[in-house]
């Protein structure tokens, strides 16, 4: 009977301990992002970036992750091509330590993110993409959050900013102004500039097709290289982010996007009347920093090129050092300084 009772005696104290060693493992992750503790920040975020959530908006299940408290002030990042949402990871973990709700879903053809239909065109048209992040918004019941990306992101970000400045209480733009159009795009550019976009004439030909959908890994690791020649990243770096391009619509997406740019793919008649708007270059009125590193190896537009299209309170700035096509990721802490800049910007309004 004293043996059984010892041992009944002994469970329970084991069992108290694991309950104890449980609670205060929970809230530790509780304060993770209140009181710095940067180890469990910095693996909070790992995990949220390789492990991401899913959710239903409009044409598609949008795969995401999201750091940050949940009661945290909303930011939306948005990566381009080629990259993914690990461009921002370690300027989330600035983010999220700073209190705000960070969300940075994998855009159409990209990642975790999939078509909810076999049969919705594959479709990489710039005003299509703006709309699955506004349905995104949607499904998350988030009103109006700070909206930052680069690339396809920045040219989404500032498209959401220009045709529905409700939902954005800032926005930044690396590379600035990027909203174009098809028409705009007949005009042809000096030779120097025609150069650095030979990928999209390329894509423009059967050849680039087969080509892309042949050897896509290889050809986006070129266009780091070429577009970021003075960030040196490893292979694993690379490898983390090359996952995101064996979405199975990515090569449709990529190719549809570039051959619609040049008039050589036709978009949906349900987005004519927001291409019309965006083809008369509309100013943008929300609070707004634009980014631009000294290295960048990509086309680019002039930064006095566009200034006037901000409309709203606006500043600017070029990064030294080498910062090249993939800002937030070659300099986190400058684009997350960004994002709290312009937040400081709306707050003051």
């Amino acid at each position: 009977m004293n043996t059984t009772l010892n041992f009944s005696k002994k469970v329970q104290a084991i069992l108290s301990l694991v309950i104890f060693i449980g609670m205060g493992l929970l809230s530790l992750k509780a304060q993770t992002y209140t009181n710095g503790n940067k180890d469990l920040e910095n693996a909070a975020v790992r995990a949220a970036f390789q492990n991401t959530k899913k959710i239903r908006a409009g044409l598609l299940d949008v795969g995401y992750a999201e750091v940050g408290p949940e009661n945290g002030k909303p930011v939306i990042l948005l990566h381009g091509w080629p990259y993914d949402i690990h461009s921002f990871e370690q300027s989330s973990v600035i983010l999220a330590e700073k209190g705000y709700r960070v969300l940075v879903p994998y855009l159409r053809g990209y990642g975790t993110t999939t078509f909810v239909s076999p049969d919705i065109k594959r479709n990489g048209q710039q005003s299509a993409v703006a709309l699955d992040i506004i349905a995104f918004m949607d499904a998350l019941k988030i009103d109006k959050a700070i909206i930052g990306g680069f690339d396809w992101g920045a040219r989404t970000a500032d498209i959401m900013a220009a045709l529905w400045p409700e939902r954005c209480s800032g926005l930044v733009a690396v590379s600035g102004y990027l909203i174009g159009s098809p028409k705009a795009n007949e005009k042809p550019l000096p030779p120097n500039a025609e150069l650095l976009w030979w990928y999209q004439y390329y894509f423009s030909t059967e050849r680039g097709y087969k080509g892309y959908k042949a050897n896509t890994t290889a050809f986006n690791k070129l266009i780091w290289k070429t577009a970021s020649p003075k960030w040196t990243f490893d292979d694993t770096t690379y490898e983390r982010s090359a996952q995101a391009f064996n979405n199975p619509d990515h090569v449709d997406i990529v190719i549809h996007n570039y051959r619609w740019r040049l008039g050589l793919a036709k978009g949906e008649k349900q987005y004519d009347a927001l291409e019309a708007r965006l083809a008369k270059s509309p100013s943008i009125t929300v609070p707004t920093v634009t980014l631009e590193g000294d290295a960048n190896g990509a086309a680019f537009p002039a930064p006095e090129s566009y200034a006037s299209r901000f409309t709203g309170k606006y500043a600017h700035h070029t990064l030294t050092g080498g910062i090249g096509h993939n800002l937030p990721q070659e300099a986190p802490k400058a684009f997350a300084e960004a994002i709290i800049e312009v937040d400081s910007m709306s707050s003051s309004q």
